[in-house]
């Protein structure tokens, strides 16, 4: 059995009636209107604007808060000729801000520059080192973007050398502001602007808008890429400006964004919110996670086309390192994380040194998917000893406040419920694991439920096609509170099952249906391809649709979510040769042989081991590895059929010599054998056993055998090592032996066991098992 990540749920629609109106009113399918409803559009009007979003809804800034004071210091600045700094962010919402403010102000002849903070070096925010840097090259006036509300510091040396900042952000606010010229934010208590969901490249379109006095389209771009890549809800006017921002980008795109979506591999034309989030906006980031973001404005604004071409190669090329950086530090991470220390942990955290604190947000984020722990990843810095990181969170944890009670063993600490910023010295790092457990009890945290998914159709592999992906596809744009719909599949079969990419960490394979194949894809989840194949007619799956286009043929494939196995799966490994890989697998392991399981003791830990015919119905079993094969397939029988049903059975089913592939000896090598003992005395078995076989050419298992037959129908006697005739010995019908008969079980043991195929097999366990 393999256990869903998720608890996924099926809503039943909330109003049918209203579904049925609107299905008929729009043309819509019933799961599309169902969908609607269920995420609250129950209007005629609500779903109009759902639909069809118009640019004209697009709220005026003027309601915003300070806006016209921010408006007017900027162009008193512009008039008087003073150097305005717009000082950005380094992740991808900030260098987008920072490229939509520097652009508004060069139109209106502004005397602007651009200053986006270094990671490492000064920090998010405001800072006063960098205010002052800029201050002593002649800035006059600092505009915020995607920043400022916690900047009470910077602010106030600002202001006390003389120069205004304008702060335009959509942070939280902190209960003290910075004493700042002006602060513009979607959501400032007492204000009546209708929305507060902008991301900072939101709120500098908006700055833009009220400073240019006229609607700045050529900037939707640049905002649409912000907003996704900021993870920002997709509703009401944020999903007016991502549409608008999408098809601005779809009907050309400026010389850097043109070159990073060619060296991405996206096709301009079909360039969406999937392809920016998964593909322009990691880019972005890794700039301010391994160098310096101030590139990225000038990817974004540059006129120049062969700089342009400069700048796109070393931001994918930094985003090549990043991606190295990050599998090499996950690999590792996910190691320390499923370590026998950590198994009974309902937190991580990890530390390591030597690792790019650039990147550890992700693989927290990483560790978090694979493990559903809260979870912290730190470097410890050799020289300083203070561990440095960032944790992540699961829903149900608040990861802040469980820190937060202990703040004072930290340096410096920083975030919200599900993720946080963190330095501490490494001594300490014991008491920071310690309180993270005592939240965890507090809340319960091994008694909390799964993560919802929420599922909004429950199909088969026959409803999977390009005309249900384009129904859905009138959903998009999909992001934050506007999610690509998912669909499941229960009790699927699936053939085709591979592993695949480079380091073959995904997972493929088909689900069939009565009338066709539709593929799936999962990423991350390659590791399944056993468990999947042991179980194909019995896994349910939830996913999304996506498109894909192979040499100009299009079909619908399924963006795997989440994947649910039932019953008992049977892992096929068997081998003839037994490697300390194979028992790295977690569980029991059975054997029927004890002097195997002696010679194993190295690989296998002893607690881990079971003897077939120790047995006993009292022992629970989660994952049964069987080792060696029987001698009597009734054996294995029994063991299944006395034990619980285990989720997992992998079956190793080693036998160092085959009697199947030795097979009986024929009539002519037992009278070749006869015939020789007849004629020879005081045969010494230990010393001439090899002799005897290659005169005999009979294999020396297969002789042994034969011998053994002989002596239990007293045709010979074996004593002291040595083998001689009986004379004058009884008729006896060899077949009738016992040791015959024992050879002819183990022959078709072996043949069952070690020779049908996987389907076969995986039929002959499953039936022992649900026996018991």
């Amino acid at each position: 059995m393999l256990e869903s990540q998720f608890n996924w749920k099926l809503p039943e629609v909330s109003e049918p009636d209203v579904a049925k109106k609107l299905q008929d009113q729009f043309k819509l399918t019933p799961t599309i209107s169902n969908i609607l409803v269920n995420r609250g559009y129950t209007s005629s009007e609500t779903v109009e604007k759902f639909l069809n979003p118009q640019i004209d809804d697009i709220y005026l800034p003027d309601a915003l808060h300070d806006i016209d004071k921010a408006v007017e210091r900027i162009r008193q600045s512009i008039e008087n000729g003073d150097k305005i700094t717009i000082y950005g962010d380094y992740d991808a919402d900030g260098i987008t801000s920072t490229s939509v403010m520097y652009e508004a102000l060069m139109t209106v002849g502004a005397n602007v520059s651009y200053y986006v903070p270094n990671r490492f070096t000064d920090g998010y925010g405001p800072n006063v080192d960098s205010f002052g840097r800029l201050i002593d090259s002649g800035t006059q006036l600092f505009v915020t973007v995607d920043n400022g509300v916690s900047g009470n510091e910077a602010i106030r040396f600002a202001n006390e050398r003389g120069v205004d900042v304008v702060v335009t952000d959509h942070h939280e606010l902190p209960e003290v502001l910075p004493d700042a010229f002006a602060i513009v934010h979607p959501r400032f208590p007492g204000t009546d602007y209708p929305f507060g969901d902008l991301s900072g490249v939101g709120v500098a379109f908006k700055v833009a808008w009220a400073l240019l006095e006229e609607f700045p389209s050529e900037l939707l771009d640049l905002v649409a890429i912000g907003e996704i890549a900021d993870l920002v809800s997709v509703t009401d006017e944020n999903r007016i400006l991502i549409t608008y921002g999408l098809k601005q980008l779809q009907q050309g795109m400026r010389p850097g964004l043109h070159e990073l979506v060619k060296l991405a591999g996206v096709n301009e034309q079909n360039l969406n919110e999937t392809n920016i989030g998964f593909a322009i906006a990691p880019r972005l980031n890794a700039l301010g996670r391994m160098d310096d973001a101030n590139l990225g404005v000038e990817l974004l604004t540059t006129l120049d086309d062969d700089r342009a071409v400069e700048l796109a190669a070393m931001v994918d090329q930094l985003n090549q390192q990043r991606q190295k950086i990050v599998a090499d530090i996950t690999k590792e991470a996910l190691e320390m994380a499923t370590a026998d220390y950590n198994l009974d942990h309902q937190t991580l955290v990890i530390a390591g040194q030597g690792w790019h604190e650039g990147v550890l947000g992700i693989v927290a984020s990483r560790i978090v998917e694979s493990t559903n722990k809260p979870t912290l990843v730190l470097n410890i810095d050799e020289e300083t000893n203070i561990a440095k990181g960032s944790g992540r969170s699961i829903e149900g944890f608040d990861l802040f406040s469980s820190i937060n009670v202990v703040r004072d063993i930290t340096t410096s600490f920083g975030g919200h419920q599900m993720a946080v910023g963190i330095s501490l010295k490494d001594t300490e790092l014991d008491n920071l694991q310690i309180a993270l457990e005592k939240a965890a009890d507090e809340a319960n945290l091994a008694g909390q439920p799964k993560r919802v998914l929420k599922v909004a159709a429950n199909v088969t592999p026959d409803d999977l096609n390009l005309e249900l992906f384009y129904q859905i596809e009138q959903l998009a744009p999909f992001g934050t509170n506007n999610q690509r719909p998912v669909v499941m599949l229960e009790d699927t079969a699936i053939d085709n099952a591979k592993s695949m990419g480079k380091t073959n960490a995904h997972l493929k394979f088909e689900m069939v249906g009565d009338n066709s194949k539709v593929n799936a894809v999962a990423f991350n989840r390659g590791d399944l391809v056993d468990q999947i194949t042991a179980s194909k007619d019995k896994i349910s799956i939830a996913g999304t649709l996506d498109e894909n286009e192979w040499r100009g043929n299009k079909s619908v494939q399924l963006m795997v979510k989440d994947l649910l196995v039932s019953g008992t799966q049977v892992i096929d490994q068997r081998t003839n040769h037994l490697s300390e890989e194979l028992f790295e697998f977690s569980g029991q392991y059975l054997f029927f042989n004890h002097d195997l399981a002696a010679q194993l003791t190295n690989y296998i830990d002893a607690k881990s081991i079971i003897f077939a015919d120790e047995i006993t119905s009292e022992i629970q079993i989660e994952t049964l590895t069987i080792v060696d094969c029987p001698v009597n397939i009734a054996d294995m029988k029994h063991v299944l059929e006395i034990t619980n049903a285990p989720s997992i059975i992998r079956v190793l089913f080693y036998e160092k010599h085959s009697v199947y592939l030795s097979g009986m000896p024929t009539r002519e090598e037992f009278g070749k054998l006869f015939k020789f003992v007849q004629s020879h005395q005081n045969v010494n078995l230990k010393a001439q056993l090899k002799l005897l076989s290659d005169y005999l050419k009979i294999n020396q298992d297969k002789l042994i055998f034969m011998i053994q037959v002989f002596s239990e129908a007293d045709f010979v006697k074996i004593e002291d090592g040595l083998l001689n005739r009986v004379d004058n010995p009884q008729t006896v019908a060899l077949e009738e032996t016992n040791r015959f008969k024992q050879r002819q079980i183990q022959m078709e043991t072996e043949r069952e066991l070690i020779y049908s195929d996987s389907t076969d097999l995986r039929k002959l366990i499953i039936s022992a098992v649900q026996k018991h």
